[in-house]
């Protein structure tokens, strides 16, 4: 018996949702201890530097995690595949909070990070293909761009829970107990929540539309690069202002603000805020996006943050609590825009047979030379130039280039994902 919508779109966005809070925890932390615990001899901005390099290391694996997942969903089915990158993804997690630090067991730390953050970057590059494909190839080609955008909206909300426990960490205890214990507990928390979207997602049965579609004769990777050569190019060049602005916006405002002379608690709270804000709005972006199609939100979002993002850093320079909350708010609703019919936009330029694999490449690839780098440029143009003006010129020209790729997309909403599509 199928599975109903609403349970697949359940257990999607729990999943989901864990395994952002696992990855989003890292670059949290990055930005606030592992600079101290793991880089101690660098002076601060070069400490930071060096943990965003091993938080890059995540991104790094994640197109290998794709096409590995990608091709044994394409072949096995995307339930399984979806349960064995959240088990992967929890218990990296966990061991990075079981960490000896750089005072402990000095260079052998950080190369354990890194190995633990690649395991992370691994299974998250297997996860987000599966997660939003098993939601699309359930739900029905009318309301796609809604059901599809919920589990877009686990980004938001493993960061809303990341960025709320550490901030109630942050609240509730001295910077000298933070920095000795208190940074573990967020990462051994995944263990719990590991269990709980395991039992969920052990609930749901298969994609319908995968158990329908004939086999592909090749493996999943030629097909792709083969029929849906340029459906990887438009995904990639559509993830660039999408994947750059979020990790911008989130991670490396921590940073900036405490550049600034910022306390942590006043750049999480603004940034908890707006991510609450973020993850009831993204299913409304979705499902605009089944009104009035996919590109034309998506190309509204692209405009909107690359005009945004000029506004973005002088508020937050302001120091203003009210401020910074809406600068990060603003720039996150037009990540939205983009964020929520990406989901149904990418599943339906791919064939059934090896749409796993091209969406979690497409997507994977892009985050890369966007997710991936975004912190580190970013910190690299503070410290040289010592203003965000170029940052905000650096997400602008994203931008363009994401404007340029979707205009060169087809329409794809309402599309029938069970037809057999060749570009």
């Amino acid at each position: 018996m199928a599975t109903s919508i609403k349970k697949v779109v359940g257990a999607s966005l729990i999943g989901t949702t864990i395994e952002w809070y696992d990855f989003f925890l890292y670059g949290s932390a990055a930005a606030l201890v592992f600079n101290k615990l793991f880089f101690p001899e660098a002076d601060p901005l070069t400490g930071t530097l060096l943990a965003f390099l091993t938080y890059a290391v995540g991104f790094v694996a994640r197109p290998l995690g794709g096409l590995v997942f990608g091709h044994f969903g394409d072949r096995v089915g995307r339930k399984t595949l979806l349960v064995v990158s959240l088990l992967m993804m929890g218990a990296a997690t966990f061991l990075i909070g079981c960490l000896p630090t750089y005072v402990s067991v000095g260079a052998a730390a950080p190369l354990l990070l890194t190995t633990l953050r690649l395991v992370q970057g691994f299974a998250l590059g297997g996860e987000w293909g599966g997660a939003v494909l098993i939601v699309s190839e359930h739900g029905d080609a009318e309301r796609r761009g809604f059901w599809a955008s919920w589990p877009q909206a686990g980004a938001p909300g493993g960061n809303l829970l990341a960025t709320g426990v550490l901030a109630i960490l942050a609240a509730t205890q001295s910077d000298a107990a933070f920095l000795s214990w208190g940074w573990r507990v967020p990462f051994l928390l995944s263990g719990v929540l590991v269990l709980i979207g395991l039992w969920i997602r052990l609930s749901i049965t298969e994609s319908p539309v995968f158990q329908q579609a004939e086999p592909e004769p090749t493996a999943p990777i030629v097909g792709v690069l083969r029929h849906h050569w340029r459906d990887v190019l438009i995904a990639i060049g559509a993830r660039l202002a999408e994947n750059i602005s979020f990790y911008l916006l989130t991670v490396f405002v921590i940073t900036y603000a405490k550049t600034t002379g910022l306390a942590n608690s006043t750049v999480l709270n603004a940034v908890l805020i707006a991510s609450a804000i973020h993850f009831v709005t993204i299913p409304m972006w979705g499902a605009l996006s089944d009104r009035l199609g996919r590109r034309p939100i998506y190309l509204a979002g692209a405009a909107g943050i690359g005009v945004w993002i000029f506004a973005f850093f002088p508020l937050v320079d302001t120091g203003n609590f009210l401020a910074i909350t809406l600068a990060v708010t603003v720039g996150l609703l037009f990540h939205g825009m983009m964020y929520g019919p990406q989901a149904a936009f990418f599943s339906e330029l791919f064939g059934t047979r090896m749409r796993y694999t091209g969406v979690s490449i497409g997507a994977q690839l892009s985050a890369i030379v966007a997710g991936a780098l975004a912190p580190i440029i970013a910190v690299a143009l503070l410290k040289d130039f010592g203003s965000s003006l170029p940052i905000s010129v650096y997400l602008g020209a994203a931008a363009v280039l994401t404007l340029v790729a979707v205009f060169a997309a087809r329409e794809t909403q309402g599309r029938d994902l069970a037809e057999k599509v060749r570009a």
